[in-house]
């Protein structure tokens, strides 16, 4: 579990495996309130040490009356602080507090109509009839004690519950999301009226934070930094570079899974902002030996961080010695690489998380590991990085391997590379980048009969996928125009020798991922 070591106000989310569970830490960080989310197993000693002013417990697939269901793995209540349950959080603290919790007959998806009774100050400036997100199928029964109910639905007797004293509420329904009429109003009044958080949390607090966090872990140590040229790289590099200059040393490794022209791209813009010089690695050639005839997804990213970390190795012995290793890991690669959090599944093993080897030689520094990508957006800004390098799609650290599904071979690289470069030029070019959160060509394994000038062609196929996002958690799928895609098609069939067929991706996540692999 990561330790946030952040010294302002904050909440902890203890995640029960909602699909909204993110949403929720979004949601309350938009209110300039940091929050953490950690699994139902933390000790009382773990979450009191992130200080927070009030806890969440979130929602959850499990039937909190099934044997094995997820529980409080500490008294949250003995600390004194305010508590808030949704959907499967209010019907865990219920049972926990001596209430009867049973499957419901009359289950509730989707819109519900809510009457709100008496005065709470959860529901303060909200009207009596509101409009929420249901999403159940048990319900409290009976009221645990010193409990009173404080909202009702026509299914749902005791939609929300309030303990005034102990500063306990439930909400039998999802705040989080759009749907739920007055969500955010909801959520607010949770963290300014309930636990008196003043919302101090900002991009320029995170980076005073931050840089004196850094510099007290490393103290006089020197630093090797990977760099990609990415956003994440971008902004972690600028911000050790503040915190500890010199002692930074930037490493930018070519793996030959780049897109076109990228790495002299990159180099280019690293110059701009950095203070020390940057150490350029070309090892194209070994990161493909190391790939050759390998198919599996999971297996391909596993090998490619092997094989970054064995490089920082050779070049910590040549330009060293190193003590820490900084990247550029998200709170989002944290949370789909490890199955540590809640009861969620591991989605796939990002490069620098999950595919980092259990002996690393180094001490891992990740100032980013805490934000979502929106988040390091606007400390890149406050660390004065250039507009377009801050606004670049998010590029995965194992490249265009997770974009051609099966073995990866060079003349593959290089017919993708040739597809991805006239669909990102023609976006800028129509001035469509800067609308969509992330945008890429996938070459697919398989060939389709099609007719060029009168003859038969049997020539493989590109897919072109563009979403938009606001953290990268969901997605959905572009609505290009379709005259822009047309034209596309048709200049990448008409200039990509090898490719007679391309197809737009319209899936949006969930339940597909952004990446392909």
């Amino acid at each position: 579990m990561i330790k946030t070591d952040w010294e302002g106000e904050s909440i902890v989310i203890l995640d029960y495996g909602s699909q909204y569970t993110q949403l929720i830490a979004r949601k309350v960080r938009a209110e300039k309130v940091f929050s953490v989310i950690m699994p139902p197993s933390a000790g009382v000693d773990e979450i009191r040490s992130e200080k927070p002013n009030g806890i969440i417990l979130s929602g959850g697939p499990a039937d909190v009356t099934e044997r094995g269901a997820p529980g409080l793995g500490a008294d949250i209540f003995s600390l004194g602080i305010p508590v808030l349950g949704i959907c499967y959080g209010m019907h865990l603290l219920s049972l926990v507090r001596g209430a009867l919790v049973e499957k419901d007959d009359h289950r509730e998806y989707g819109h519900t109509v809510i009457q709100v009774s008496g005065e709470s100050e959860i529901f303060r400036d909200t009207p009596p009839e509101q409009r929420v997100w249901m999403s159940h199928g048990v319900r409290v029964k009976t009221l645990p004690e010193k409990f009173k109910p404080i909202a009702s639905s026509e299914g749902c007797p005791i939609a929300a519950i309030e303990n005034r004293e102990e500063r306990i509420y439930g909400l039998q329904f999802h705040p989080e999301v759009y749907h739920t009429e007055y969500g955010e109003k909801i959520l607010r009044n949770f963290l300014f009226q309930i636990c008196g958080c003043r919302g101090n949390w900002d991009s320029h607090s995170f980076v005073e934070a931050e840089v004196a966090k850094i510099r007290k872990k490393v103290g006089r140590s020197r630093v090797l930094c990977a760099v990609s040229g990415g956003v994440d790289s971008s902004v972690m590099s600028a911000l050790m570079d503040r915190a500890i200059g010199k002692q930074l040393c930037p490493v930018f490794v070519d793996n030959g899974l780049l897109r076109h022209r990228e790495a002299e791209e990159v180099r280019e813009m690293i110059s701009e902002y950095l203070t020390t010089d940057l150490v350029f690695v070309d090892a194209a050639d070994e990161f493909l030996r190391r790939l050759e005839g390998v198919a599996d997804a999971e297996e391909k990213r596993k090998i490619i961080g092997k094989c970054f970390i064995d490089i920082f190795e050779e070049q910590s012995a040549r330009h060293g010695p190193f003590d820490f290793l900084a990247q550029g890991t998200l709170y989002p690669d944290v949370i789909e690489s490890r199955s540590t959090v809640g009861p969620s599944a591991t989605i796939k093993s990002h490069h620098n998380v999950g595919g980092l080897p259990e002996n690393l030689r180094f001490n891992l520094i990740e100032p980013l590991a805490l934000l979502f990508k929106d988040e390091v957006r606007e400390v890149g800004k406050v660390l004065g990085l250039p507009g377009k390098q801050i606004a670049r799609h998010p590029f995965p650290g194992p490249g265009l391997s997770v974009r051609i599904p099966g073995a990866v071979r060079k003349e593959d690289l290089d017919l993708l590379r040739q597809v991805d470069r006239i669909f990102i030029e023609g976006l800028r070019r129509e001035e469509l980048y800067d609308q969509v959160w992330q945008a890429f060509a996938v070459l697919l394994p398989v060939k389709s009969v099609g007719v060029m000038g009168d003859e038969r062609t049997y020539q493989r196929t590109a897919v072109l996928r563009a979403v938009t996002s606001t953290d990268g958690m969901t997605a959905d799928w572009a609505k290009l125009p379709n005259e822009f895609l047309q034209t596309i098609a048709s200049e990448i069939i008409n200039k990509v020798h090898g490719i007679n067929r391309v197809v737009y991706d319209i899936s949006s996540k969930p339940p597909s991922t952004i990446e392909w692999e």
